[in-house]
Protein backbone atom coordinates (compact mmCIF):
# COMPACT_ATOMS: atom_id res chain seq x y z
CA UNK A 1 0.00 0.00 0.00
CA UNK A 2 1.30 3.48 -0.81
CA UNK A 3 0.45 6.60 1.19
CA UNK A 4 1.28 10.04 -0.19
CA UNK A 5 2.55 12.77 2.11
CA UNK A 6 3.22 16.40 1.11
CA UNK A 7 6.00 18.08 3.07
CA UNK A 8 4.89 21.20 4.92
CA UNK A 9 7.23 23.96 6.09
CA UNK A 10 6.85 22.77 9.71
CA UNK A 11 8.38 19.41 8.74
CA UNK A 12 11.70 21.04 7.85
CA UNK A 13 14.65 22.09 9.99
CA UNK A 14 16.79 25.24 9.91
CA UNK A 15 18.62 23.91 6.84
CA UNK A 16 15.37 23.42 4.87
CA UNK A 17 15.59 19.63 5.07
CA UNK A 18 12.91 17.40 6.57
CA UNK A 19 13.84 16.90 10.22
CA UNK A 20 14.90 13.28 10.75
CA UNK A 21 12.35 12.44 13.48
CA UNK A 22 9.48 13.41 11.18
CA UNK A 23 10.05 10.22 9.23
CA UNK A 24 8.60 8.35 12.22
CA UNK A 25 5.51 10.58 11.90
CA UNK A 26 5.34 9.69 8.20
CA UNK A 27 5.55 6.00 9.17
CA UNK A 28 2.66 6.52 11.59
CA UNK A 29 0.53 8.30 8.98
CA UNK A 30 1.18 5.50 6.51
CA UNK A 31 0.18 2.86 9.11
CA UNK A 32 -3.09 4.69 9.72
CA UNK A 33 -3.69 4.84 5.95
CA UNK A 34 -2.82 1.13 5.75
CA UNK A 35 -5.52 0.25 8.28
CA UNK A 36 -8.04 2.47 6.44
CA UNK A 37 -7.16 0.68 3.18
CA UNK A 38 -8.04 -2.58 4.96
CA UNK A 39 -11.44 -1.12 5.91
CA UNK A 40 -10.54 -0.40 9.54
CA UNK A 41 -9.07 2.43 11.59
CA UNK A 42 -7.26 2.79 14.87
CA UNK A 43 -10.67 3.53 16.41
CA UNK A 44 -11.75 0.04 15.30
CA UNK A 45 -8.68 -1.41 17.02
CA UNK A 46 -9.58 0.45 20.20
CA UNK A 47 -13.14 -0.91 19.96
CA UNK A 48 -11.64 -4.41 19.69
CA UNK A 49 -9.64 -3.61 22.86
CA UNK A 50 -6.33 -3.70 20.99
CA UNK A 51 -3.46 -1.23 21.14
CA UNK A 52 -0.32 -1.47 19.00
CA UNK A 53 2.42 0.48 20.79
CA UNK A 54 5.72 0.83 18.96
CA UNK A 55 8.37 -1.16 20.82
CA UNK A 56 11.18 -0.79 18.29
CA UNK A 57 11.82 1.54 15.34
CA UNK A 58 14.54 1.91 12.72
CA UNK A 59 15.07 4.33 9.87
CA UNK A 60 17.93 4.49 7.37
CA UNK A 61 18.17 7.84 5.63
CA UNK A 62 19.33 7.76 2.01
CA UNK A 63 18.63 11.25 0.62
CA UNK A 64 17.02 14.45 1.94
CA UNK A 65 13.42 15.57 1.45
CA UNK A 66 12.46 19.25 1.21
CA UNK A 67 9.49 21.59 1.62
CA UNK A 68 6.67 20.85 -0.88
CA UNK A 69 8.10 17.46 -1.89
CA UNK A 70 5.42 14.86 -2.48
CA UNK A 71 6.53 11.62 -0.86
CA UNK A 72 5.20 8.15 -1.56
CA UNK A 73 5.48 5.93 1.51
CA UNK A 74 5.13 2.24 0.81
CA UNK A 75 4.02 0.29 3.86
CA UNK A 76 3.49 -3.42 4.36
CA UNK A 77 3.32 -5.96 7.16
CA UNK A 78 6.42 -8.15 7.04
CA UNK A 79 5.93 -10.16 10.20
CA UNK A 80 2.89 -11.24 12.16
CA UNK A 81 3.35 -13.13 15.39
CA UNK A 82 0.95 -14.10 18.16
CA UNK A 83 1.30 -10.79 20.05
CA UNK A 84 3.41 -8.59 17.77
CA UNK A 85 3.75 -7.40 14.21
CA UNK A 86 6.26 -5.55 12.09
CA UNK A 87 5.63 -2.91 9.42
CA UNK A 88 8.26 -2.04 6.78
CA UNK A 89 8.42 1.30 4.97
CA UNK A 90 10.10 2.72 1.87
CA UNK A 91 9.91 6.50 1.42
CA UNK A 92 10.33 7.77 -2.15
CA UNK A 93 10.26 11.04 -4.02
CA UNK A 94 9.60 9.92 -7.55
CA UNK A 95 12.05 7.08 -8.21
CA UNK A 96 14.51 8.24 -5.52
CA UNK A 97 14.51 6.26 -2.27
CA UNK A 98 14.84 8.76 0.57
CA UNK A 99 14.51 6.42 3.53
CA UNK A 100 13.76 2.83 4.51
CA UNK A 101 12.69 1.61 7.89
CA UNK A 102 10.52 -0.56 10.05
CA UNK A 103 8.57 -0.52 13.29
CA UNK A 104 7.75 -3.42 15.58
CA UNK A 105 4.53 -3.25 17.57
CA UNK A 106 3.35 -5.18 20.58
CA UNK A 107 -0.30 -6.22 20.60
CA UNK A 108 -1.70 -5.33 24.01
CA UNK A 109 -5.11 -5.27 25.64
CA UNK A 110 -6.67 -2.62 27.91
CA UNK A 111 -4.57 -3.78 30.87
CA UNK A 112 -1.37 -3.20 28.89
CA UNK A 113 -0.58 -6.90 28.85
CA UNK A 114 0.22 -8.79 25.63
CA UNK A 115 -2.68 -10.42 23.84
CA UNK A 116 -3.32 -12.11 20.53
CA UNK A 117 -4.44 -9.97 17.63
CA UNK A 118 -8.13 -10.84 17.09
CA UNK A 119 -8.66 -13.13 14.11
CA UNK A 120 -10.90 -10.53 12.42
CA UNK A 121 -7.94 -8.11 12.33
CA UNK A 122 -5.30 -10.75 11.62
CA UNK A 123 -7.21 -11.82 8.51
CA UNK A 124 -6.86 -8.27 7.09
CA UNK A 125 -3.06 -8.33 7.14
CA UNK A 126 -1.33 -9.80 4.11
CA UNK A 127 2.21 -10.55 5.22
CA UNK A 128 5.22 -10.35 2.94
CA UNK A 129 7.72 -12.62 4.62
CA UNK A 130 11.29 -11.39 4.88
CA UNK A 131 14.09 -13.71 5.91
CA UNK A 132 15.42 -11.30 8.54
CA UNK A 133 15.09 -7.65 9.52
CA UNK A 134 17.51 -5.20 7.90
CA UNK A 135 20.75 -4.80 9.83
CA UNK A 136 20.96 -1.88 12.23
CA UNK A 137 24.29 -0.22 11.57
Amino acid sequence: MIHEQRIIFGDTDQMGVVYYANYLRFFEASRAAYWRAQGKSYKDLEAAQVALPVVEAHCRYRAPAYYEDLLAIEVEVTELRAASLRFAYVVRRGETVLAEGWTRHAVVGPSGRPRALPEELRALLPVRQVSRPPAVD
